[in-house]
């Protein structure tokens, strides 16, 4: 497996929609291992293969606790076939937007239908820390991020914020 580059907002890849896969095959089981492993590492609870440049619709997450007992979701061509009217809040971070978070209210609960790492089609009914999840990747694949929902405001100070960042990283100390 290989941990690959989480891509940063304002990079113009995270804000273009993915495209549905045909079929899982050996190269796509590959990429969503590489997948997980990068989001471990980082460390986060989901991930989009938008965010590590890639524009097709896969989307890992495990938001077990437990360091011992990992419960990873493979999620491909997912699409949420019901939202409900009752909605969460949660504060909400990303892989893409480091150390920015915001309280996003959202559906609390979410119906999914996608194809898991065996090829085979599922469903999903998903509320809590799961629903938000879900549909926090979805946007990723749709090329939406959590800060869309802010206010303009809130939205430009936190892309301020990590231009700043972006560009003090890229300085070279000699």
């Amino acid at each position: 497996m290989t941990t690959r580059k989480i891509l940063i907002e304002p990079d113009p890849i995270l804000r273009k929609k993915s495209s549905p896969l045909q079929k899982v095959d050996d190269q796509t089981r590959k990429l969503m291992k590489d997948m997980l492993e990068t989001m471990y590492k980082a460390p986060g609870i989901g991930l989009a293969a938008t965010q590590i440049g890639i524009l097709k619709r896969i989307i890992v997450i495990d938001i077990s606790k437990n360091e011992e007992k990992k419960t990873p979701l493979f999620l491909v061509n997912p699409e949420i076939i019901f939202r409900s009217k009752n909605t969460s809040v949660y504060e909400e971070g990303c892989l893409s937007l480091p150390g920015q978070f915001a309280e996003i209210e959202r559906p609390a609960e979410c119906h999914l239908k996608y194809i898991n790492f065996d090829g085979k089609t599922k469903e999903l009914k998903a509320d809590g820390l799961l629903s938000t999840c879900i549909q926090h990747e979805v946007d990723h694949l749709n090329g939406i991020l959590f800060i869309d929902y802010l206010s303009k405001l809130k939205k430009n100070m936190i892309i301020k914020k990590l231009l700043k960042q972006k560009k003090s990283s890229q300085r070279i100390v000699v």
